[in-house]
């Protein structure tokens, strides 16, 4: 009898481990089908939700107001487009009228020859569908549309926004890149983040601009999914500003502050929170 107790407690043990194991197997199917409906239909809300704000990002962008009806005199308004099988390039741009100041020939010629670089871009696309085919993704006519907006500083300095709409093989919708130039009318040069930020002022400029970001997505609006800028993408982008106003727009590539279907692509910067790091110099469009 006493040789038989252990193998009764074994028997018993695993017995009941057997029938742990059966009641947890044991599932509804009703409820697992309410489960995956109601994921079905959150997915579906979720979908129609960023298709919404996706459009209203993007039509914020498209209708923003800038000053090319005041610049009318000073501006020769530019095309490009080329079409093939491969490819569509439709590029918008300005040309400065040099009959008004002959060294205007600076801006036509960056423009010219380092803005509209159709080479580089038809090489990157080609680059790309090599890519794409070898994943298995159709070949499409891919396209690439650039247009501007332009804006003037006191008679000093304009800033013209560049922005190209992407379609990508393969891709659900357009994403958005940005290239911002500001030209000083006056000594006619180019201006970047130096020449308006005193030296070493990255990171300050960068945690302003995390504020204002901060305060966006915790307004619960349309900034849900966003989330800091890095110190990465912030020296990537730190040219990328215009000056509008009273107010420093920095921009930034889909997908680098926020996710393409929410959000912003800028953030304005009031001129009064950038005093304690401007450069304090008289050509400084900034300072007046």
């Amino acid at each position: 009898m006493k040789n038989l107790l252990p193998v009764i407690f074994i028997l018993l043990f695993f017995g009941c481990k057997d029938d742990r194991k059966n009641e947890e197997i044991k599932v509804d199917p009703l409820n697992v089908q309410e489960e995956i409906v109601d994921s079905l239909k959150l997915s579906n809300e979720n979908l129609e939700k960023q298709q919404k704000t996706l459009i209203l990002k993007r039509t914020e962008l498209l209708e923003k107001k800038d000053s090319k009806a005041e610049l009318e005199n000073l501006l020769i308004s530019k095309s490009f487009l080329k079409e093939n099988n491969d490819y569509t390039l439709d590029f918008k741009y300005p040309y400065l009228n040099e009959k008004i100041k002959p060294q205007f020939e600076v801006f036509n010629e960056y423009i010219a020859t380092k803005f509209l670089d159709a080479k580089g871009i038809e090489q990157q696309i080609l680059e790309e569908q090599r890519l794409c085919d070898s994943l298995g993704i159709p070949r499409q006519n891919e396209k690439r549309f650039v247009d501007y907006k332009i804006y003037n500083l006191n008679d000093r300095l304009i800033s013209v926004l560049f922005y190209k709409e992407n379609h990508y093989t393969g891709a659900a919708h357009a994403s958005y890149t940005f290239q911002c130039l500001n030209f000083d009318l006056e000594r006619a040069v180019f201006m970047n983040f130096e020449d308006f930020f005193n030296d070493g002022t990255e990171e300050e400029v960068r945690e302003i601009l995390n504020s204002l970001l901060k305060e966006k997505i915790n307004s619960g609006e349309l900034y849900y999914d966003c989330w800091a800028i890095s110190t990465d993408d912030f020296f990537n982008a730190k040219n990328n500003f215009v000056v509008n106003d009273s107010v420093v727009e920095f921009y930034f590539d889909d997908c680098v502050i926020c996710p393409s279907y929410t959000g912003t692509y800028s953030i304005q910067i009031p001129l009064e929170m950038l005093m304690p790091v401007l450069r304090k110099f008289k050509k400084n469009p900034l300072l007046g």
